[in-house]
This record gives C-alpha cells, structure tokens and sequence, in this order.
C-alpha cells in the first residue's frame, strides 16, 4: 500500500510515498532534509536488488509538518515514508475507499487526510492544523527521561523504550526516552568488567523446575532489621527473584524450605531441582532430609568455580549495583541497603525483560502485565497522615515528613522512615515529592562504604545498557495483585 504526499513548489512538484513494507522514512534528496548529521547507517535493499548506503539523517520540514529521522540514502530515485515508523510514534493510519486519515492514537485528533486519486492516496501538507506544529514523533523532555529513569530504580533506557513501544504496561506516557548524559549515580554503582558470555540453548520448559540460590555477606554494616546476610533465590525459565535477609547464615535452611512450600503453593507447581554452591548453608543434614522428602534433587557448583553458579551470582551483582546506586541518587547511609536490594528486587522483577521470553518475569509467573502507576523514586522526599491519636491539639501537625524506602510485600503500603521518630513505618496515606531527595542531612558522605565479602567478580549483570547494566527481582505475584487495586494515588 502507498500513499503519494505532494509538496507544492514554485519550480517542482515533490511526492512522497507512504510505502508499508518500509521500515524507515528515506529520501536521495539531501536538499529536503533540514538539521541533517552524517552518520552511517543500514544499507538499503533496492526493488531491483540494487543497494544503497545510508548517509546519514535529518528532519522532513513543510509547513506545519515536521517527520523526525529521514535517512538520507545513496542512490534512491524515490521519497518514502515508512507507515511501521508512524505506527511506532503513536499514530494510526486508516485507509478508507475514497481517502485516508492519520490520526494521534492517544487523542484521536487529526494529524494529516488524504483524497484518493485513481490506485493513490494523495495527502495535502496544508491539511494538517495551522495552530500547532504536527510533529510525526513524540519525544519525551530531557527532565521526564532522568525522572522515568530514577522511578524505574536507573533501568537502561533501551528497556524502559521496550516497555514503551510494545505497550508492555500500563499508564505508562507513549513517549520516546532518549539518554542525553550521563547518570552519575550509574556510573559510580555500575561500573564493572567485560561479561561472560551465558548459554543459549535451556532445556528449562516452566517455572519451578530449576531454582538458583546463593548467599552474599556479610554486609560491613548491618541494616535497620540488624541483618548481615541477603538470600537471593532465582527461577531458571522466568528469572524470577526473591530475595531474604538473613542475621546469620544459620537461619538459611528453615529459610529456604519455607520459601519452597510457599511458592509451590502459589504456583501450583513443584520444585524439580535447586542448584547453589558449596556452602554449609546450601550442604546440610536439614535441608538435605528436606529435599529428600519432597522429591527435589540438588545441584552443587565445582569448588571456586562460581560461573556455574552464574546466573544467581550475576543476579547478586545486580541487585547490590542497583541498591548502590539508589544509595548514592538518595544521599541516604548504608543502613539502608536491604530496603534498597529490595526495592530494586522489586522494581526489576516487573519491568527488566527476560531475553529468551521478551517479557518481564512477573508477567511469566503472573501471567498479567505490572502497572507503573504506584511508582516513585527511591529516597524521595514525602508525608504521611498521622493517626489521629499522634496529634493532640486542633493546631498540630496531621502528617510525619519522611523517606520513601519502597513497597511492602506483605500488604498494599508504602514504606515510608519518619526522619523525626527514626523508624519505618508502613502507610497507604503518603503524599510524594519525586523531585527531592533530602537525605540524613550529610550522613550518606560520612558513613562506611557498602562492601560485601565473598561476592565473585562475575562479569556483567543483566540490565543491558551501554551506560551499564542491572538485572529483575522482586516480591511474590500476589502482592502485585494487591497494588493493582488500590484506589488513589496508589
């Protein structure tokens, strides 16, 4: 299917073509293209099997109508315009008998209408809305990218344009986000070395058929619930992830054998085989008259070989990347890394893609797309209601000033540390500020570094990004079930 748009001259006549088996707008006229940069691209296939190399791109400008990223291709006779690119930005182009619209999918306005001419659809420039400049391309400001990227505990931008464009959840804006900078607090909580490469064929069909554990800590500082230690757990076939904090290693096998009955009960399926290291908290006489009674084979990784192990140690290093650098936007003390490393267990679990899959772990286990609309930046400035028994007189104060520290995962509440009682507290009624994070007043520079003893220095982490990268993990799918009901701001 083509559509010809013509552009009225004082000495030619331009047509372009609308073309549906194009995948990119492209013109051989360089003279069309306004704010043009010179830069390689894909070679293009030609009807005759010529090709043809990209020169580069600039911006198609007449009149009220401006179309963003025309390639400028070497050889071609022809002006097209690709109707996958428009349907990507957020318009629909409907095709009707005696001429055709192309509308914002969002609102319905109209953005251009054509007049059918014999087998064609010619479209006039001058029909688009004199008032305002149609711009075939909604792109998100500078401010909207670093706040999204933040909400989203620093996830690399390629995926939160996935999320996006593949309409993976709701009440998301359809916009372009586009990384112009760099993020400081990415690059201090995610520098790392050059990655092992992972297998690319599984034998892993569902969930629960192969669980990977390990251990990290002791951390140097203990968190506000005086814990050392973090248990991280990850389905094999969704990569899925949970994760436990732990005062000693002691605790892990009752810890262990809890967390299988309750996600077998949840997900109405068995655990088939659970793989970790060597250590005593994996190798015991508990957990190993535990797993002999259900059934559950163990899998044990060679002795300091911890790339067979690779897919729960790169998830460490995932989570302690993504809990350090929120550390380090928030301004707030390593006391704080569990709320963090749960956050982020949180956040990733629902909104970093699974390769092999294209979705997110919570949608494999859960079977439903997570929502974005509860969401807010880690540290981030906010009030909660006080009952009514914590103020007295009619004139007092109705509301603590508080951090956000993230999401409960055992009911529908934000977990909010009240600066003046210095404790956390659990409340639907929190008003937010996403623009200011206060910090402890300076205790973040002072306080010790977060460090974790024997954690492997495997590679890369999962969260894809040419800024660096950090992989998903988070509560149980039923907890998300409850955030998707609550009513408000929630």
């Amino acid at each position: 299917m083509i559509l010809q748009f013509w552009m009225q001259g004082k000495r030619k006549k331009i047509m372009w073509i609308i073309d549906s088996g194009c995948s990119a707008h492209m013109t051989g006229d360089k003279t069309l293209l306004s704010q043009f940069v010179e830069k390689a691209g894909p070679v293009v296939t030609f009807g005759d099997n010529n090709k043809g190399f990209t020169m580069g791109y600039g911006n198609l400008v007449c009149g009220n109508v401006v179309i963003e990223m025309v390639a400028l291709v070497e050889g071609l006779k022809h002006n097209l315009l690709s109707v996958s690119q428009f349907t990507d930005k957020g318009f629909y182009v409907d095709f009707k008998k005696d001429g055709c619209l192309i509308t914002f999918k969002k609102t319905g306005e109209l953005a251009l209408k054509g007049v059918r001419k014999g087998s064609l659809f010619v479209a006039d420039m001058d029909s688009a809305n004199k008032g305002k400049v149609c711009c075939f391309y909604t792109k998100a400001s500078n401010d909207e990218c670093w706040l999204w990227h933040r909400k989203l505990s620093h996830l690399n931008f390629k995926a939160i344009n996935t999320l996006v464009k593949r309409e993976l959840v709701r009440d998301m804006p359809a916009l372009d986000f586009d990384q112009e900078g760099i993020c400081e607090a990415c690059q201090k909580g995610k520098m790392k070395r050059s990655s092992h490469k992972s297998k690319t064929v599984s034998s892993i069909v569902a969930p629960l058929q192969l669980i990977h554990m390990d251990l990290f800590g002791p951390v140097n500082v203990m968190s506000l619930a005086k814990k050392k230690y973090a248990l991280v757990m990850v389905d094999d076939f969704s990569r899925y992830t949970w994760v436990e904090f732990l005062h000693s290693k002691d605790e892990a096998p009752q810890i262990i054998i809890k967390h299988i009955l309750k996600i077998e009960k949840e997900a109405d399926e068995p655990v088939v085989t659970l793989r970790s290291d060597n250590g005593t908290e994996f190798r015991n006489a508990i957990l190993e008259d535990f797993c002999k009674g259900k059934g559950i084979s163990k899998q044990f990784s060679a002795p300091r070989t911890p790339q067979q192990n690779g897919v729960v140690e790169r998830k460490n290093r995932t989570l302690i990347e993504a809990a350090r650098t929120m550390l380090q936007d928030a301004k707030l003390p390593t006391c704080f890394w569990a709320e963090a490393v749960s956050t982020a267990c949180y956040i990733q679990n629902r909104f970093l893609l699974n390769k092999r899959h294209g979705k997110s772990p919570y949608t494999i286990m859960s079977k439903r797309k997570p929502t974005v609309r509860h969401l807010h930046v880690f540290g981030s400035k906010c009030f909660v209601l006080k009952d009514t028994s914590e103020y007295v007189g009619k004139f007092d104060s109705k509301a603590f000033e508080g951090i956000f520290l993230g999401y409960s995962l055992e009911r529908t509440a934000y977990k909010i540390y009240v600066t003046d009682q210095q404790k956390v507290m659990e409340s639907t009624d929190v008003t937010f500020d996403d623009d200011k994070c206060p910090g402890l007043d300076g205790e973040a520079e002072d306080h010790e570094a977060l460090n974790f003893e024997n954690l492997p220095d495997l590679c890369d982490s999962e969260d894809e990004d040419k800024e660096t990268e950090t992989q998903q993990t988070s509560a149980s799918p039923e907890t998300e079930m409850r955030w998707e009901h609550i009513s408000g701001e929630l």
